[in-house]
């Protein structure tokens, strides 16, 4: 079987590899970059899953730019490009997809299409009307950033928006590259699977917030926050998971995603939702407030990105709470080793560590870091476990 994967970020390179263990498969970006590092057995992305089995494992796995070398005689295509939300028109931008898909038709017209990118919900079968007679399917994917590999080789859950024996071959693709003996598999309708998807992730980010919103009234009222959700926590209908607080939901995918859903909401009576994006702007309202109390001269930002392990600092939730300091005046130094540009956002980006610490005020950090152990009394941080 000859499987295209388009689009080499973290959903798509985990997915090539997956089904690389198995079956030839070609991996697409327009970065040639990103294309030259995968052909070396080098991975692009920061996930150590990705690196090992990229440098070490048997793949049957090619790279390339050429979208007819890619697509032609393809008999799967999984297309998982970047759906970047546009809030010009409160959706996702689809472009990348809408354009893979009628790429790949027109050299492989009988190739079955799988869309791992996030869409909006309805997505999936306007492009089937769109191109009569062709096999599209919706599966979303429930893949950590920086472990994106071993979520795929420990899925807890594999869906596939598609019922037939089409789906479920899919499905068992999947399956069949996981280490997992059992894995739950749910079938179901495009439209459904859609929603599973923006559902899920909203809860998450309903989670998140709501041990924010904890952790902010713990903060104004002078208690101890750590105590407050070890005894919420006790309760198993509850759980001590996904409960560490932050400076608010961010990544690529929840901060999109719940703003998705909430414009599907649009002629559907709702409340919950557009709390969820209302309390993420209220956090980082609350938390530059915090900061701003310490009267600061030079805030410095310790990293901006989202998840311990990795690289993408896309959408992190740091970023708000910088944008409503430099507001009022404050000067923001970065220290993130991802960066080469000596500035972010108008910030200077300190490349060395030391300096760093020395010339900040106040260290603004996500989540706590021994490298920060030397100065703890400049440091800012909501973080209690030291864990995403």
């Amino acid at each position: 079987m000859k499987i295209v994967v388009a689009g080499a970020g973290y959903v798509g390179l985990s997915n090539a590899v997956i089904l690389a263990q198995h079956h030839h498969v070609t991996a697409i970006d327009t970065d040639a970059a990103k294309i030259e590092l995968i052909t070396r057995r080098v991975s692009p992305i920061d996930d150590p899953e990705l690196t090992e089995y990229l440098a070490n494992r048997p793949l049957h796995l090619e790279a390339v730019t050429d979208p007819e070398l890619a697509y032609t005689a393809a008999d799967l295509v999984v297309v998982a490009t970047p759906t970047d939300y546009d809030p010009q028109t409160s959706y996702f931008d689809t472009s990348s997809v809408e354009l893979v898909v009628a790429t790949a038709l027109t050299y492989s017209p009988g190739a079955n299409i799988v869309i791992k990118s996030t869409v909006p919900v309805g997505f999936t079968e306007e492009l089937r009307q769109r191109h009569p007679g062709a096999t599209i399917m919706f599966s979303p994917e429930f893949l950590r950033e920086g472990r994106a590999l071993y979520d795929n080789l420990h899925p807890s859950r594999i869906v596939v928006g598609d019922r037939s024996a089409v789906g479920r071959r899919f499905a068992d693709l999947m399956v069949e590259g996981a280490d997992d003996d059992v894995v739950p598999v749910l079938l179901t309708d495009s439209t459904e699977a859609e929603s599973i998807k923006l559902f899920a992730n909203t809860y998450l980010a309903l989670r998140v917030a709501y041990f924010n919103e904890l952790d902010t009234y713990a903060a104004v009222r002078g208690l101890d926050t750590a105590q407050i959700i070890e005894g919420v926590g006790l309760d198993p209908r509850i759980g001590s998971h996904y409960n560490n607080p932050s400076f608010g939901y961010g990544g690529y995918c929840l901060p999109k995603d719940t703003k998705q859903l909430l414009a599907n909401y649009s002629e559907v009576p709702q409340n919950l939702v557009v709390a969820v994006v209302d309390a993420n702007r209220t956090r980082k309202d609350f938390i530059a407030g915090d900061i701003l109390s310490r009267n600061p001269e030079v805030v410095g930002i310790y990293r901006l990105t989202m998840k311990t392990g990795s690289d993408n600092f896309r959408s992190s939730s740091v970023q708000g709470v910088m944008r409503r300091l430099s507001a009022e005046g404050v000067t923001l130094i970065i220290y993130e080793p991802g960066l080469t540009e000596e500035t972010f956002s108008g910030s200077e980006v300190i490349a060395d560590l030391e300096e760093f610490k020395r010339r900040a005020d106040v260290i603004v950090t996500n989540r706590q870091s021994s490298d920060l152990d030397d100065v703890a009394d400049k440091v800012y941080t909501r973080d209690i476990y030291g864990r995403d």
